[in-house]
């Protein structure tokens, strides 16, 4: 075995192997062998290293023929973790936050809490970098508990929804009703997808804005639905059945760097000019999304097609300029 695999592999054959001896009753080194697929040797290593570095009481019982503790308190007190491990775990924190807001919060907390008091009292990094990095994480809006879990069970159980929705420019709630096919979460946000009886075609809807849903009667799934959805992950998930259409942008010298070193879109075309500015292209046919994406570069972007992108950023530029 190579010493990058054994580094892999190690950690998680001595917890194996304590939780054997915890749970299995006087497993023998036989066994042992068949449960992790190692050699007699690298067992007998194995249990030698857990006595020797983390202080493990194990004993032989010759009668039983196999291994035990003598403290039944005990299990690994000592966990080494390494920069690139540490790094690992922190990254997972910020897929968290998709969860905030919703339901699944809570029982996420719930499993880090219980995952916390398993770990030993005295956990040894070799590195800083716990203590050096802060996630910062982009507001989310908050879903009711009775939104998130009907959601669910609808789309789970092909059953059709009818609930009361707050569009972006609405003041009021208006009644839907919708045959649900698939939830997407995006940048934080909660969708479901479905096919619309009042707008007559597969639409999507921020659960947020959701509320007051009565689950009625089951439905059977269109199995071409993939079909009939036109959405752009990359960009926006919101169906329109307007067919992609090249974007061609210009950013200038001052974010060059920021536009060269990120992946935008699946399939991008990114190159710096002589000058210094980017040029970036993609096709989408979330018009409105990418409007929204180019204002927040301001007069550093520029917009050179499609030509319906090109009046929709010079509208809205107009009304910002309005306001002032």
């Amino acid at each position: 075995m190579s010493n990058k695999k054994e580094n892999h592999t190690k950690p998680l054959r001595l917890f194996k192997i304590e939780q054997a001896i915890q749970d299995l009753g006087y497993p023998s080194v036989e066994r042992l062998q068949k449960e992790l697929e190692v050699s007699r040797r690298t067992i007998l290593r194995d249990i030698e290293q857990l006595k020797l570095y983390y202080n493990a009481p194990i004993e032989y019982d010759y009668f039983k023929k196999g291994y035990y503790y003598s403290d039944n308190t005990y299990f690994v007190k000592n966990m080494m973790l390494t920069e690139s491990e540490v790094f690992a775990v922190t990254g997972i924190l910020p897929l968290m936050e998709r969860y905030k807001n919703t339901p699944l919060q809570k029982t996420i907390e719930k499993v880090y809490d219980t995952l916390s008091q398993m770990l030993p009292n005295q956990v040894e990094v070799q590195s800083s970098f716990a203590n050096d990095v802060e996630f910062i994480a982009d507001p989310v809006p908050v879903i009711s508990e009775e939104v998130f879990n009907d959601v669910f069970k609808a789309t789970k159980l092909h059953k059709i929804m009818k609930f009361k929705y707050r569009s972006l420019s609405s003041t009021e709630y208006k009644v839907h009703e919708l045959y649900p096919y698939k939830i997407y979460n995006q940048k934080g946000d909660w969708y479901i997808l479905g096919y619309s009886t009042k707008y007559e075609k597969f639409a999507t809807f921020t659960l947020a804005r959701m509320k007051s849903i009565e689950l009625g009667e089951d439905f059977e799934p269109d199995p071409d639905y993939k079909k009939k959805i036109h959405i752009d992950p990359s960009f926006g998930i919101w169906n329109n059945d307007s067919k992609p259409q090249k974007i061609e942008l210009f950013f200038d010298k001052s974010v060059n760097t920021y536009i060269l070193e990120r992946t935008w879109h699946k399939n991008q075309k990114c190159k710096q000019n002589e000058d210094g500015s980017v040029y970036l292209s993609f096709e989408s046919n979330q018009m409105q999304e990418t409007l929204y994406w180019c204002l927040r570069f301001g007069a550093s972007v520029t917009v050179i097609n499609p030509p319906e992108l090109k009046e929709m950023y010079a509208e809205e530029v107009k009304k910002m300029a309005a306001k002032l």
